[in-house]
């Protein structure tokens, strides 16, 4: 069965496409930016018609996509392969494309080879997990021209020697680590991180200390921006629904009205709340 290709929808006079520099600007003026995961031309299209800041192709299509138990098994060609999609379909949100395990961790330059590959794709900036041991490799991306997103706290790729999906930074030590790897990150040219289940507080001080805009995915409402996964707020997804997460489903007349109520909610700071948090 096929459907007729809807026609583009003509550019909003009012809107220009989302830039590194805007969205330094919308963390330095305290404007909220508002993420989430995509991985299809159909739901881009409708995630950026309603003012989604930015776009993640997370390498959580492995689960929610694909039907895995984890982001592990999760290739290059694959994100590849989404990120082409979803940029066919987006005209003004940023577009961050995840780099899947294994395809940064043998030396700087293979990772930079496999970032150019995402960035051909049509990607804007890809996105990296793990501390202060990537600095080298984000250097690297940086010299290149290569927008980097860090990604600290909970770092799925790392599931098996975290223990499984836990917070991360508890205790004073952990808080600590994280705190200097965050640092690094930036020294090293990290424009933006992803701070995931980690304590509120840690985050709120850490957006404070940095420089670079943090997206927070259960890390509490100080951070500079929040990203959830598009499956989960639309309570689609059949595996179990995180704490951090809310229902954007639950009253809305359309999926649309429902990205609508993510939007306003993190843009109002409404989203998270503090049963959210940790």
């Amino acid at each position: 069965m096929s459907s007729q290709a809807a026609p583009a929808a003509p550019a909003d006079a009012g809107r220009s496409p989302v830039t590194q520099p805007r969205l330094a600007e919308m963390r330095a003026r305290g404007e909220p930016i508002a993420m989430l995961t995509c991985y299809d031309a159909s739901f881009a299209a409708l995630l950026d018609s309603v003012g989604i800041d930015s776009l993640l192709v997370g390498d959580s299509l492995g689960m929610v996509v694909q039907g895995h138990s984890s982001t592990l098994p999760v290739t290059l060609d694959e994100v590849a392969y989404h990120v082409r999609c979803v940029a066919r379909a987006t005209r003004y949100a940023w577009l961050i494309a995840d780099m899947p395990f294994g395809s940064y961790h043998a030396s700087p330059e293979s990772a930079l080879a496999n970032a150019v590959a995402l960035m051909r794709a049509g990607a804007q900036m890809v996105k990296i997990e793990g501390g202060a041991w990537l600095a080298p490799t984000v250097e690297l991306f940086a010299r290149a021209g290569i927008p980097v997103c860090a990604h600290l706290g909970l770092t799925p790729q790392s599931v098996h020697v975290l223990g499984g999906y836990r917070v991360q930074g508890r205790d004073a030590q952990a808080a600590d680590r994280l705190v200097a790897d965050a640092l690094a990150l930036e020294q090293a040219g990290a424009t933006m991180l992803v701070l995931e289940m980690v304590p509120a507080t840690l985050a709120e001080t850490l957006t404070q200390r940095l420089t670079m805009p943090t997206i927070g995915i259960g890390a509490g409402a100080g951070c500079a921006g929040q990203v959830l996964v598009l499956h989960d707020m639309l309570d689609v997804y059949p595996g179990r629904r995180p704490r951090f997460v809310r229902n954007f489903m639950a009253g809305a007349s359309s999926v649309r009205e429902a990205v609508e109520r993510y939007r306003d909610a993190v843009k109002t700071r409404a989203f998270p709340a503090a049963e959210h948090a940790f």
